[in-house]
């Protein structure tokens, strides 16, 4: 983000409400003793001899909003291929709780166990409204065709309704999401990995591309979802992770350079050196 966009985000929500929003996420996660919602233990992958990641131990916590950081190559998309089992790993363990064995699973049995990605361009079905791209989306066994034909049940459409709300999309709900803004698509695919209810949400560059405000309400989004579900987020614009992040994991080489909070991890001679002061 430069320093316009920073400017911007900064006169419309004082630094302080920043804070104040991180903190109240925090506050709503469950209490700790539950153990980590997501194990990453020395997982390996190579191509063609190349370590994408290399021994990668990661653990993040139940209601957790963490950013994960760092330069092109680092691993941050092949750690959510090994998570959401696009990629199984040459060596390593990844658990969903204490549980589920993530690599014992597929992709669509991964996502039907809580765990939903969305990557940095939006798919959404854009021949569709806003609120059919939700409907479409309710969790459980579904298809085009059972959306022409069957009647939402009361409890389906309360859940739609909520949904829209939370995303910022309830003046949008009737339009074709072909017509909405980059912004609004990007919230509206969030919107759809919501309501199937996930505990856990990966997202990659959420705010590539976004105007100012976009920006700062795609942080307001992220941080009212956090603590209901563990969040976490790939993303280079470090004004944006400064608004949000409470703990930050930069990679590096496949592996975990540091770790912390984002005063830490900026100041870290290792981090300026391979990334923040590229």
């Amino acid at each position: 983000m430069n320093t316009y966009l920073a400017n911007a985000i900064d006169a419309a929500v004082p630094t302080g409400r920043w804070r104040e929003m991180r903190e109240a996420a925090t506050k709503r996660a469950p209490p700790q003793l539950l153990g980590k919602i997501l194990y990453l233990e020395r997982v390996t992958v190579s191509f063609d001899g190349f370590k994408a990641l290399n021994a990668l131990t990661l653990y993040v916590d139940p209601g957790e909003l963490r950013c994960v950081i760092g330069p092109n190559g680092a691993g941050k998309t092949t750690m959510m291929d090994v998570i959401t089992g696009k990629t199984r790993p040459d060596e390593g363990s990844a658990w969903f709780g204490q549980n589920v064995n993530l690599l014992e699973l597929t992709e669509p049995e991964i996502a039907q166990r809580g765990i939903g990605r969305k990557f940095q361009k939006p798919t959404v079905f854009e021949a569709l409204t806003v609120f059919e791209n939700l409907e479409l989306a309710l969790a459980g066994p579904k298809s085009f065709w059972r959306m022409l034909v069957a009647r939402l049940a009361p409890a389906e459409r309360e859940r739609i309704d909520e949904v829209i709300e939370v995303i910022g999309l309830t003046a949008q709900r009737g339009l074709l999401a072909g017509a909405l803004s980059h912004g609004h698509k990007q919230w509206l695919e969030i919107g759809m990995l919501l309501m199937q209810q996930p505990e856990l949400l990966l997202v990659d560059e959420p705010v590539a591309g976004m105007t100012p405000q976009e920006t700062e309400r795609t942080a307001q989004l992220l941080l009212s979802l956090a603590g209901k579900h563990s969040v976490v987020v790939v993303e280079h614009d470090m004004d944006f992770v400064r608004l949000i992040a409470g703990r930050v994991t930069v990679l590096h080489e496949g592996s975990v350079l540091a770790e912390g909070d984002m005063d830490m991890v900026q100041n870290d001679p290792r981090v300026i050196e391979v990334y923040l002061g590229a």
